[in-house]
């Protein structure tokens, strides 16, 4: 079980208690579901394992979506292979999901969609809902790069990693679902590249261990495993502001951004960004035909400037945009010599 052991905690209203925690677990063609208490002494949900066939020797992972209300096990496959059906591992090392209302009736898993964007081979997808907005999902899989040999054969030698991990490499990629069978690849430049430590660039290493943690009122942190096969592997932690997987960022010279049309539900709006000294940020409130609204204007928005995680936006009328709520708005934001990391809109 321990091979390819993933647990998550279970906050779903109504859950037993002796069910709080959940996990799947197993060999390389079955997946076993297991529960627990306390999450350190577990038991078998069930004795029938799912998914007899599939390649699943890698981190498979199970969550609780709680905006499709629903539990999902994204597992390992292949785009042609890696099934019951056709066992053997072909195309490209890849991801599938499976859902169950109860945890215990699963559907047949279905390949995940990458959208328009080239095929890469992706280990351990780590997709998991993200602390601060449970309806997205983060997924940071190591993307396997076959047949790149970075370091020379004396090098490997020396450092002793074994012989069948030194002819690839690899590195961790930011992936984002809102549920289904999508993953959005918008950006498919390395999020954690190998880095200066050398030992990082034989095959395997760079896995993003399931989760995003909060580890301070400003700051989440990442864990990568490094030094595979050698005899002091261990696992890295990466820190970033929080919401910092990306930012909209506004040149010296200034610029805007305007969003889709979308409908709220709060009463402010609360702002993750961060300006340089001479830099500003102002948002503008529009209507869905793209005409500004009275009173949530550019000019009666109050200039910010500063770096916050949590800034809420005034108006000359004030903070409050209940009013709005319920109804399509688009949003403008002015940036100049600013960075914005999130929005969302508060109680």
């Amino acid at each position: 079980m321990s091979h390819n052991f993933s647990a998550f905690l279970d906050d779903r209203p109504g859950v037993p208690a002796n069910e709080r925690y959940k996990a799947v677990g197993g060999g390389m063609q079955k997946l076993y579901r297991l529960v627990s208490a306390d999450g350190i002494r577990w038991r078998n949900f069930s004795e029938e394992p799912l998914f007899s066939g599939y390649g699943l020797d890698t981190h498979n992972v199970a969550i609780w979506s709680p905006s499709e209300q629903l539990y999902a096990i994204y597992l390992r496959t292949g785009t042609e292979g890696g099934t019951t059906e056709k066992p053997v591992f072909r195309g490209v090392r890849s991801v599938a999901r499976s859902v169950s209302k109860d945890f215990n009736t699963w559907s047949k898993p279905e390949l995940m969609s990458f959208g328009d964007t080239p095929p890469e081979h992706l280990y351990t997808n780590a997709t998991h809902p993200y602390f601060r907005a449970p309806h997205l999902l983060i997924a940071l899989p190591m993307r396997f790069v076959a047949n790149r040999q970075v370091l020379s054969q004396k090098e490997l030698d020396a450092q002793g990693v074994a012989r069948n991990q030194q002819k690839d490499t690899g590195d961790a990629v930011l992936m984002s679902s809102r549920g289904g069978n999508n993953y959005d690849r918008t950006f498919m430049e390395s999020f954690i590249r190998p880095g200066l430590d050398r030992k990082t660039w034989s095959a395997r290493n760079n896995y993003p261990a399931l989760g995003v943690l909060p580890t301070g009122p400003e700051e989440m942190s990442i864990y990568l495993s490094g030094h595979y096969t050698l005899p002091d592997n261990h696992l890295v932690r990466y820190s970033l502001r929080t919401d910092g997987f990306a930012a909209v960022k506004g040149p010296y010279s200034g610029d805007h951004l305007i969003t889709k049309p979308i409908v709220f539900s709060g009463q402010k709006l609360v702002l993750n960004y961060s300006t340089s000294a001479a830099g500003s940020l102002r948002v503008e409130l529009l209507d869905a035909s793209g005409q500004p609204l009275p009173g949530y204007t550019s000019k009666d928005c109050l200039t910010v400037i500063g770096d916050e995680i949590a800034r809420e936006i005034t108006w000359k009328k004030g903070a409050d945009v209940s009013a709005l709520a319920g109804r399509p708005i688009k949003l403008k934001f002015i940036l100049q010599d600013a960075d914005l990391y999130s929005f969302r809109f508060a109680p």
